[in-house]
């Protein structure tokens, strides 16, 4: 049988977003450096601010790889392509995916083989993210509206509330990752420890330089440890 995740269709439908995607970029490129010339910028400022630009980007693009090739095992590579080039981000897909798979008692870790849990995954991460693009244009102006009259009223009350819903969600997440046993919670542990050195170095060694690394550093360390913990244990 054709292997429906990597079928010439779904390659057809990831080629068609990224290139709307790069055309779209391309265009406001275009725009800006027009406007950039009616203010009457420097073309090498824009060209070197362009560079800069398009350097700094790279890295954020390391984690949204790595979650790439964990999906792919299960998912094949077009539908993690169409997802991450788009408003896909790691702390979304890979929960979203596994949730969606564990709903039909299976998992992202192992091969997706039935069409129709392939079909919940891609609309489970399809329809999740819609949300914000609904919330955010409608209700945003409601929302800070509502937040800076707690604040105004008594602004320690709009701390705790913008810090209890963080801890919420990284809750949620802590217990996806400490729900499949000790070989998840060593890696979540090595994870976080990684993490917690590389902001020691930025603060305390002025390793300004590792503060767009931290994340990937994090992620790769945690995954060839996850190898060594799994011999292991």
């Amino acid at each position: 049988m054709e292997d429906f995740k990597n079928s010439a269709l779904m390659f057809g439908l990831g080629t068609f977003v990224a290139v709307f995607v790069i055309a779209q970029s391309v265009f406001f490129l275009v725009k800006a450096v027009k406007r950039g010339k009616e203010l009457g910028i420097a073309g090498s400022t824009m060209k070197k601010t362009a560079i800069s630009s398009a350097i700094f980007s790279i890295t954020p693009s390391i984690s949204i790889l790595l979650a790439l090739i964990t999906l792919s095992k299960a998912l094949g590579v077009a539908l993690p392509w169409i997802r991450l080039s788009v408003l896909g981000a790691v702390t979304y897909e890979l929960p979203a995916a596994e949730a969606a798979a564990n709903a039909f008692g299976l998992s992202i870790t192992g091969n997706i083989t039935d069409i129709k849990v392939f079909a919940a995954i891609i609309w489970v991460m399809t329809s999740g993210c819609i949300t914000p693009l609904v919330i955010i244009p409608l209700f945003l102006k409601k929302l800070r509206g509502g937040l800076n009259l707690m604040k105004k009223h008594d602004e320690k009350w709009g701390d705790i509330f913008i810090t209890a819903m963080f801890l919420g969600m990284i809750s949620a997440f802590l217990g996806m990752g400490i729900s499949n046993g000790l070989l998840s919670v060593l890696t979540l542990i090595s994870s976080a420890v990684i993490m917690a050195v590389c902001g020691l170095l930025i603060k305390k060694c002025g390793a300004e330089w590792l503060r767009n690394y931290a994340l990937p550093f994090s992620m790769i360390g945690a995954m060839a440890l996850a190898i060594l913990f799994n011999k292991v244990v």
